[in-house]
């Protein structure tokens, strides 16, 4: 799915996203939606026997999709206890396809303070796994290593400040089935200190053979990336191209209108954008027949006498 912000999820893998309950009487079959595991402000007791009791009471050799909500019970607690529980467990889900890990919004805890971990050890321990989420903040503890999985299709890092050695890593791993990437940026006041050079392997088209997606957004050096894309080969490739939620200027749109031809693909997105009309309008004529998601441009802020000051989506 694709959106602006954060949101929680209503649908995942295609299916749609249940929270159980413990009054909600009779279970959906284990295979027709997408199970959300969340810990209430008034549970009594901690995710741990959450899970527990989703063993017990679910046929999880069924499951498909998997959302993992807000873990803790009174004040925020690490990921990690949540993501072993998860590896020590993987051979109870044989057919979970999918997983999103804290699909938690904003009035439950900002995307910055979620204290995530490293990540890998889940995909190590899902081999079957095809599509995977993840939301947080490097300065918060999301990290990455580089590795091999051979069944990934959709991979997603969802952050208000994704650390360059987490990009590094995905440049790095091996994903032959691959088919759709989406990268958030994010802001260098949380750990957002990703460059264009991490993202070179991914743009030379040499990485993902299968690559049909791509999205490079919530970005401050968005003018950037936009110039490396404009010549890119794995533009040829792709099917739709998201370069929102960032810092797109003039600077940027003219890079993509000189640079190789995007009227192949289906979308690109652009929404949540700094270009003015004249430039946005050259866009849409240079990409056509694809389809140019934009909508209204964003407001500069700060001094009309200094160089103006943009933001991303999606920060704290």
């Amino acid at each position: 799915m694709t959106y602006l912000g954060i949101e929680h999820l209503d649908r995942f893998h295609g299916l749609p996203v249940h929270t159980p309950e413990p009054s909600s009487g009779a279970l959906p079959a284990a295979d027709a939606v997408a199970w959300r595991l969340v810990c209430e402000y008034d549970e009594k007791a901690g995710f741990a026997v959450l899970w527990e009791q989703f063993l017990e009471t679910v046929d999880t050799t069924r499951v498909r999709a998997l959302v993992i909500g807000p873990w803790w019970k009174d004040e925020y607690t690490p990921f990690a206890p949540v993501m072993e529980l998860i590896v020590a467990h993987a051979d109870r889900f044989p057919a979970l396809r999918a997983l999103f890990l804290a699909d938690v919004v904003g009035e439950e805890c900002e995307v910055s303070w979620l204290r995530m971990c490293d990540v890998t050890p889940v995909l190590e321990a899902l081999p079957s796994l095809e599509e995977f989420g993840v939301r947080g903040c490097g300065q918060a503890g999301l990290g990455l290593r580089p590795l091999r999985h051979a069944a990934l299709k959709t991979l997603r890092f969802e952050s208000g400040g994704l650390p360059g050695e987490l990009v590094r890593a995905v440049a790095a791993s091996e994903l032959p089935a691959l088919e759709r990437l989406d990268l958030w940026f994010g802001s260098s006041w949380y750990g957002g200190d990703a460059t264009v050079d991490d993202i070179r392997p991914v743009l030379s088209g040499g990485v993902f053979p299968r690559l049909r997606h791509l999205g490079l957004q919530n970005s401050e050096i968005q003018d950037e990336i936009a110039a490396a894309v404009g010549s890119a080969p794995v533009v040829a490739q792709l099917e739709s191209l998201a370069l929102s939620m960032g810092t797109l200027s003039d600077t940027g749109g003219e890079a993509l209108v000189n640079g190789q031809p995007l009227s192949h693909l289906s979308t690109l997105d652009l929404r949540h954008h700094f270009l003015s009309d004249p430039v946005l309008d050259r866009i849409r004529t240079a990409c056509a027949p694809a389809v140019v998601e934009a909508g209204e441009a964003e407001e500069d802020y700060g001094d009309p006498d200094d160089e103006p000051e943009r933001y991303v989506a999606v920060s704290e």
